[in-house]
């Protein structure tokens, strides 16, 4: 399936995204499609995020990109950092997103929505990234609505250029999560004035609320302010029992973690979701099977 997707897009890759098939070289492995470029051998990992307030359980599902020299996996900051030198960061960002996208396809049908990273020097510098992108999520009959883009609030100064690219995003339907909240200093007005639907709690809060003492009694009133904005936290970084149970006890709904899910190809989720159909987070389901089962699988 995957294989005939890739050739049925193939003018549109070439024609939209200005991407030729020869020059980043996508292929099909695993039921996967990876890409190799500027040297790099690209792939999707997907890690589940959790919704406790409903019976499915599952809000969909944070896209991550997994690039390696063909010999040691490197990190997306290396293979980015990498692009930008020669140049080439808006190619490698448009591939990434398609690999996503076709990767995202082959998920469980229930797949929930899927949220992409934006790289902070394009989200203010290439306006018709929205435009493109959309392009080939309409080909493939995925709504502008079942994507969310992730944007570090902190990692863009200037106020109105990230309030421009924020609208121009959500103008085209997509949703907007606004990444790392809590890492060095959150600015509530800004939060306030990018209204996005999404606040990512940064994964140091749970850990530090784990030691106790004022995160740990904060954390309720930071999850009541983020609603109190029109948004919806999502408690990132749970490794453990004890993190997932501060975290439900704070009120958090929406969850993601190692301890729930730890990233996997699209293939691993087939099989985690024929073995367990009940909510994970649902009393008396076991918490970490995800992270369980996909690590046995996978090596992790």
């Amino acid at each position: 399936m995957v294989q005939t997707t890739i050739e049925a897009i193939r003018d549109d890759l070439e024609r939209v995204l200005y991407l030729d098939l020869d020059e980043f070289k996508l292929e099909v492995e695993a039921a996967q499609v990876l890409s190799r470029y500027i040297g790099l051998r690209l792939r999707s990992e997907f890690q589940p995020i959790y919704d406790t307030s409903t019976s499915e359980g599952l809000l969909g599902y944070e896209a991550l990109l997994r690039p390696s020299t063909g010999i040691e996996a490197v990190s997306p900051d290396f293979a980015f950092g990498w692009a930008d030198n020669q140049d080439k960061l808006v190619k490698l960002d448009r591939v990434a997103r398609t690999l996503h996208m076709l990767n995202y396809l082959e998920l469980p049908e229930e797949r929930g929505q899927l949220f992409l990273n934006v790289h902070p020097k394009l989200l203010v510098s290439v306006n018709t990234h929205g435009k493109v992108f959309e392009h080939i999520l309409h080909l493939h009959s995925v709504p502008t609505t079942q994507v969310v883009l992730e944007i570090m609030e902190n990692a863009v100064e200037a106020d109105r250029a990230l309030a421009e690219a924020v609208d121009n995003y959500r103008d085209r339907g997509f949703k907007i999560a606004i990444d790392n909240f809590g890492s060095r200093h959150y600015n509530l007005d800004r939060l306030w004035h990018l209204a996005p639907h999404y606040v990512k709690f940064d994964a140091g809060l749970i850990r530090e609320a784990e030691r106790g003492g004022k995160i740990r009694r904060v954390l309720p009133k930071l999850i009541e302010v983020v609603q109190a904005l029109g948004a919806q936290p999502v408690i990132e970084g749970i490794e453990n029992e004890i993190q997932l149970d501060i975290a439900l006890d704070a009120g958090g709904k929406l969850l993601q973690g190692f301890y729930l899910g730890r990233p996997a190809p699209a293939a691993a989720w087939h099989q985690v979701k024929s073995s367990r159909r009940e909510n994970p987070l649902m009393p008396g389901a076991p918490h970490h099977f995800g992270s369980f089962s996909v690590s046995a699988q996978y090596g992790m």
